[in-house]
């Protein structure tokens, strides 16, 4: 039998191995997952997955007379219930009915009360994108003419604060979870049968077990304040809860704690009775039993991963249909290999029992695992992102970008412990019988040496507890007996990490594992940003009906100078009512409409958000009741508040303002 010496070295280098770099690898994790943690910190909250492409009343319009309703188009379908949809008036009070409708392609109205007054009124909506994320926003129009607002909206976004923070992570530990407990159990059941006994693996599978659940169950509650209010204390309103579970995620996630249900019976027969089928005559017993727990266990697995596909990005867009069962295989070829990885790293660190067929198999598993990852990841590239400019020119192909770099660099790290891989096979330096012969070789050593000094000396036996008559002797056996048994583990540590081959296999699957960390981190926020194709997709409909929306403006302005003769109303044509130079017409009426002439009458451009203006504009009078001015620039499109002063005598004058899309 193949022993290994306590300091062997990797043949044809002539080097010590160095049992000190665990620790630093260890170091490494640690600040992989500190720039994870920075990462997220840093990061803006995730954009929206329906954007706004329309409304009626548009967006800054005033209309002559109250609307009987408001209407708002969406890039896609999203889900409103009654208060989706607030509007308010200037002093802030609602003025909707609390009622929202479905008008069809994507048009959702709700109702006014009559009897409204003139102003500014704003419209604050919030609903949910068909992919379970929350979206927010908010505009004005004014009837008659605009005033001030004292609507004050809340700064935070959907979906972010402390609640999005906490759905956040309750996310990245779901699918840690995921990872550990389908990869380490299609570890023991495909690659090392005997892992099943052994007390590491065991807490590793259970750990993906209760982190799953409890995160599953953090997420129902937290859903209906993080699609909703944004505070905490809504994650107890039972009321609320009701109504997420009517929702196509709150069914996603009970029916994912009910197979978890099934996943625990999985893992007590897979950590009892399949354990306990290793007697002589039980070989054909425990095949079927390993056939059994491999059909049900992909069964189950199955289930939880459709449960992120069909709420999801694969639920919405094209092909769904093609789309959620390859999101389900690429969950589970990413659980398989990473879940794996950290089994074998468990197994690699706190055993001795791992035999290197072991390795082979996973070793096999894993490039399979990464052949599929590939294949539906090539997809889903393909249908979340669409264009090379969205990979490039949006946060999701980005981020997408980020996480091929992390694989590849995953994989390269794995091509080295397939290497270290390849020398076990050949060596098979970490067979358990090499690691017992080694201990039993030792601690025969041992007793050798304590009989040829004290050869009249009997061995020492722990009597049992409680029949010893001296007290002080059976304390005395006892703390012999935990030195032993520490002796022992430091014993079989040195074997460990004497073994050159299992040493650099442990470091290289130590390194992926860090790795692996930041790029699950990565993935997880990958989830909850706008696919690439969707949000150019919205900005192409915001485009065209912001297209739409452009061409001549026209603007029709009450005033009252309380004077003499003056009242009336000015008309301004803007022409083409875009960025750039524009032709600017104004018509002054009486009430009864007939044209007449004023004293003065000029014009100034706004735009606060950019900090522009204002830009004068003074009109040459051309006819009774009409003034024109060429080359009037507007320098860039977007909201701008227009001025009209009119003068009707010496003393009496007004300037009315209004807002108005231009471009």
């Amino acid at each position: 039998m193949q022993t290994i010496a306590p300091r062997s070295r990797i043949p044809g280098s002539g080097a010590v191995p160095r049992t000190g770099m665990a620790p630093r690898l260890w170091r490494l994790l640690l600040v992989l997952l500190a720039a994870t943690g920075v990462f997220f910190a840093g990061a803006a909250p995730s954009s929206a997955h329906a954007a706004l492409t329309g409304s009626d009343p548009k967006q800054g319009a005033v209309v002559d007379r109250a609307p009987d309703q408001v209407k708002l188009t969406f890039s896609e379908k999203v889900a409103m219930s009654d208060g989706s949809v607030r509007v308010l008036d200037p002093s802030g009070k609602r003025v909707d009915t609390d009622k929202t409708t479905d008008l069809g392609a994507n048009t959702y109205g709700v109702k006014l009360r009559p009897g409204l007054p003139d102003g500014t009124f704003t419209v604050a909506y919030q609903v949910v994108s068909a992919d379970s994320h929350p979206v927010a926003g908010a505009f004005t129009f004014s009837i008659g003419a605009p005033s001030d607002t004292k609507v004050a909206l809340p700064d935070q976004e959907a979906g972010g604060g402390l609640v999005g923070a906490l759905y956040d992570a309750a996310r990245y530990f779901s699918y840690a979870g995921f990872i550990l407990l389908v990869g380490g159990a299609a570890f023991v059941l495909g690659c090392w049968p005997r892992g099943a006994g052994a007390r590491p693996v065991q807490r590793l599978v259970t750990a993906g077990w209760l982190t799953l659940t409890a995160s599953t169950l953090f997420l129902l509650l937290l859903r209906a304040p993080y699609t909703g209010s944004g505070k905490l204390a809504d994650a107890f309103d039972m009321g609320k809860l009701g109504d997420v579970l009517n929702t196509k995620t709150g069914a996603a996630l009970v029916s994912r704690l009910l197979l978890l249900a099934a996943a625990a019976l999985f893992i007590a027969v897979l950590f009892g009775a399949y354990v306990k089928r290793e007697g002589p005559g039980q070989a054909a017993e425990k095949k079927d039993l390993t056939f059994g727990l491999a059909i049900g266990g992909t069964v189950v697995a199955l289930g939880i991963a459709a449960t992120w596909a069909m709420a999801e990005h694969a639920s919405t867009g094209i092909q769904t249909g093609i789309a959620m069962p390859v999101d389900v295989l690429h969950l589970l070829a990413v659980a398989t290999w990473l879940g794996g990885l950290a089994s074998l790293l468990v197994a690699l660190f706190r055993t001795t029992a791992v035999d290197a067929s072991a390795v082979q198999r996973f070793s096999t598993v894993a490039f399979t695992s990464v052949v599929v990852l590939a294949a539906t990841g090539t997809y889903q590239a393909w249908r979340q992102v669409g264009s090379w400019s969205a990979l490039t020119g949006t946060s999701y192909g980005q981020l997408l970008l980020v996480k091929i770099g992390l694989v590849a660099v995953l994989v390269g790290i794995a091509s080295v412990s397939r290497r270290w891989t390849g020398r076990i096979a050949t060596e098979a330096s970490v067979a358990p019988e090499s690691a017992a012969a080694v201990v039993v070789e030792q601690r025969a050593k041992q007793a050798s040496k304590q009989t040829s000094k004290n050869p009249q000396k009997k061995p020492v036996t722990v009597p049992a507890a409680g029949k010893d008559k001296d007290g002080d002797d059976t304390e005395r056996s006892a703390q012999l007996a935990r030195q032993q048994a520490a002796m022992d583990t430091a014993r079989e540590k040195r074997i460990r990490d004497a073994d050159p081959h299992r040493s650099g296999l442990r470091r290289s699957v130590l390194a992926e594992a860090g790795i692996a960390v930041v790029l699950l981190g990565v993935t997880t926020f990958l989830t909850t940003t706008e696919p690439g194709r969707t949000e150019e997709e919205a900005a192409k409909a915001t485009s065209a009906a912001a297209a739409q929306r452009s061409g001549p403006l026209q603007l029709k302005v009450p005033f009252d100078t309380g004077g003499t003769d003056g009242k009336g109303t000015v008309q301004l044509d803007l022409d083409p009512g875009r960025s750039g130079s524009n032709t600017l017409h104004l018509y002054v009426k009486r009430p009864n409409g007939s044209a007449f002439d004023v004293p003065e009458v000029k014009v100034s451009f706004t735009n606060e958000s950019q900090d522009v203006g204002p830009l004068p504009v003074a009109p040459d009078h051309i006819a009774t009741g009409h003034w024109s001015a060429n080359g009037v620039q507007v320098p860039m499109a977007g909201k701008w508040k227009i001025a009209v002063t009119v003068r009707t005598s010496d003393i009496d004058q007004i300037t009315v303002k209004k807002n108005a899309q231009i471009g």
